[in-house]
């Protein structure tokens, strides 16, 4: 089930971030061959105007196809005809070929031959709807409402009492983070009076060092462990018998259409500023040699935590893929080769010098670029492998 929700975040991230590229072509003008949903074997598609709406038999997101972006022959092929007829005439009235080079004109509606920043919006254009889903996507979990931690005494009637760390190798260890703790009891008959932090610490105060027959819920099922509190867990209290559990009162609360609006727009600024310092780092550390790949997540990595997200309900999933949807934002505008900023960098190469760089070069940089990221790729999904094993 992990996998099948994996592949829908992947697909749906993908697919907005093409639409945008789409989108913004059509309006600057730019002819638009093919959206494809889903990666060929093509399985079949619909023709509307000018562009071929295909379905793909890969379901793991979408591309775009425009005319003249990968070096295509930038000219009118009915142009082209008319012209070459022009210029047989000509040649026969002795104007020759010389004329028929000054009246060739590119296709304007290719993307090499629209203007230079018609071409950067079109490119900046999948990034920016990455960034604009993420923000629709925290807008509406803080209007479903997001679990947050309340204080006791305000506590409403459906606060629940979770598990938000433990410690390594304590007692309480044994329960996952993010369970809701429903009862606990201790020799048979002492049982938990309310499901409180407060209370759940006293209870194990008072019990202590007998064992505790703990009951949580986690992703709607039910289940039982057995701990027993221990000493020298607390570096203060070193007598005190405790489980090693961070535990809060946790209950949903939704906010109003424009408050979710306004914090949905602070939750992404905030996240695309973490991401990006954390993303820089990481590439300063591998040219210094000290970059730790256990702190970044392949395919395999994503896999497990769109698992856990799903385990904690709709929200906490819609936040995850919010927060993978910043990712894909900032990656694909770093400066290099096959991502859109490296794309970027030739567009302002071109604006600069006044010359296009040759499709055959842009072609073998983009392509040593996309390799280099496959590399990268399969590193990070060796290190996913053995973090599972």
């Amino acid at each position: 089930m992990s996998i099948l929700i994996f592949f829908l975040v992947l697909f749906v991230l993908i697919l907005v971030h093409e639409w945008g590229h789409f989108i913004v072509a059509k309006k600057t003008g730019m002819r638009v061959d093919e959206f494809g949903i889903g990666f060929p074997p093509k399985l079949f598609g619909v023709k509307k105007g000018e562009t071929e709406y295909t379905f793909n038999a890969l379901p793991i997101g979408g591309f775009v196809r425009i005319f003249g972006e990968n070096g295509e022959e930038p000219f009118s092929p009915v142009e082209g005809e008319a012209l070459d007829r022009r210029s047989e005439a000509q040649a026969e009235a002795g104007e020759g070929g010389v004329q028929r080079q000054q009246t060739i004109k590119r296709d304007s509606r290719s993307f090499n031959s629209r203007p230079k920043w018609a071409q950067a919006l079109v490119l900046i254009a999948g990034v920016v709807m990455n960034v604009l889903f993420a923000w629709l996507l925290f807008s509406v979990t803080y209007m479903i409402g997001v679990p947050t931690a309340v204080d006791e005494a305000t506590a409403g009637p459906g606060a629940e009492l979770v598990i938000v760390q433990t410690l390594p190798d304590s007692p309480a260890s044994v329960i996952p983070s993010g369970a809701v703790v429903t009862g606990a009891v201790a020799g048979g008959d002492m049982v938990l009076p309310t499901v409180t932090p407060t209370s759940f610490t006293e209870f194990v105060t008072t019990v202590a060092p007998e064992s505790i027959e703990v009951t949580y819920e986690l992703s709607g099922e039910s289940t039982t462990v057995t701990i027993v509190p221990e000493q020298g867990l607390v570096a203060d209290e070193p007598e005190r018998y405790v489980v090693g559990a961070s535990l809060a009162l946790v209950e949903d609360q939704s906010m109003s259409f424009f408050d979710a609006i306004t914090t949905g727009a602070a939750a992404t600024w905030d996240g695309l500023q973490a991401i990006t310092v954390g993303l820089f780092t990481l590439i300063s550390q591998i040219f210094t040699g000290s970059a730790d790949f256990t702190q970044v997540a392949g395919p395999v990595g994503i896999v497990g935590m769109v698992d856990d997200a799903a385990a904690f309900g709709i929200t906490a999933l819609l936040t995850f893929t919010a927060i993978i949807s910043l990712n894909l934002a900032v990656i694909n505008l770093l400066p290099f080769p096959a991502l859109d900023g490296g794309r970027l960098v030739f567009v302002a190469i071109e604006a600069v010098t006044g010359k296009d760089i040759p499709a055959e070069w842009a072609g073998r940089i983009n392509l040593v670029g996309f390799a280099l990221l496959l590399l990268l790729m399969v590193l990070v999904t060796y290190n996913d492998i053995l973090n599972l094993l």
